[in-house]
């Protein structure tokens, strides 16, 4: 059972979104006061609500009590306002994945936060290095890569860019233990190790759908039951998002200029359809 007193840090997580709320459940978890921030109060509710669900799960296998869940939920806080992070002694957004938006939140961030204040970005591929560029503190902005669905994985994929120093990352890397996660770090590079690795194999499977190798579900078998994977590469995608896919590709491209990491022209196509996967209700799967 948990037993934990409130620590007096505040942590602040921009972005009430799917990896936004899962961060600030964890977080929350594990002691720490937590200020949950996202542009409308519609998307913080959505967020509190996927919070609850996935502790009233918890509770209803026993893992968590009532009253645990209760105290939980409570170490959260909404707002909509970015000001309300100003005492937050790590803020971590996980807000879109494109590069002008995090650019220009971390410029904010760095206009209202304590210069002592530690600027983590839980992009799947961005540059951590040009992010910190844009704050007066690049020895304090980081990587902090969760993986999907957050409460669940364990690993994060810790990323320093060229200016962080040791002193940030330790402090990150002691964090990342304190939420109850593994943390591997690695240099900032295109799409880090995870996506590096992982958006490449994504499509290819979308290139021999594409090009009439076999059904999407011949496809997902193959990989799952030959590579022993949980989900198959078109499933996986679908729950990524495709928009999500498309954006970490064409950062992977822009990057190494490589023509291996094209994005297949199927991928372009559905998400200029909208069928985005689970979130859309359509991708290569209908839900």
């Amino acid at each position: 059972m948990e037993n934990l007193e409130v620590m007096s840090e505040t942590t602040g997580v921009i972005g009430a979104g799917t990896m936004g709320n899962g961060i600030a459940q964890v977080a929350a978890r594990a002691g720490y006061s937590v200020a949950m921030c996202d542009v409308q109060d519609e998307f913080l509710q959505r967020g509190m609500n996927a919070i609850d669900k996935s502790l009233q799960r918890d509770v209803d296998k026993g893992r968590l009590s009532a009253e645990e869940k209760a105290a939980i939920i409570g170490r959260i806080k909404t707002t909509t306002e970015l000001g309300a992070l100003s005492d937050a002694s790590l803020v971590i957004e996980a807000v879109t994945e494109d590069l002008n938006v995090k650019t220009d939140l971390f410029k904010a961030l760095d206009q209202i936060t304590s210069l002592e204040t530690i600027l983590a970005s839980n992009t799947s591929s961005i540059s951590i290095t040009r992010l910190g560029a844009a704050t007066n503190r690049p020895d304090k902005v980081i990587g902090m890569h969760f993986m999907n669905p957050v409460p669940v994985m364990k690993l994060v994929e810790v990323i320093r860019g060229i200016a962080t120093s040791n002193e940030t990352y330790e402090r990150v890397r002691s964090l990342t233990e304190k939420l109850g996660k593994t943390a591997l770090d690695c240099n900032d590079s295109p799409g880090f190790v995870s996506n590096r690795v992982l958006m490449p194999m994504i499509n290819e499977a979308i290139f021999t759908l594409y090009e009439g190798v076999a059904t999407r579900e011949n496809i997902d078998g193959i990989v799952k039951l030959g590579m022993n994977h949980p989900m198959g590469p078109l499933e996986l995608a679908d729950f990524i998002g495709l928009d999500v896919c498309l954006a970490i590709l064409n950062v992977l491209y822009d990057g190494f200029g490589d023509p291996k990491y094209r994005a297949c022209p199927l991928l372009k196509r559905y998400v200029d359809a909208g069928w985005l996967g689970r979130k859309t209700g359509r991708g290569f799967y209908e839900y």
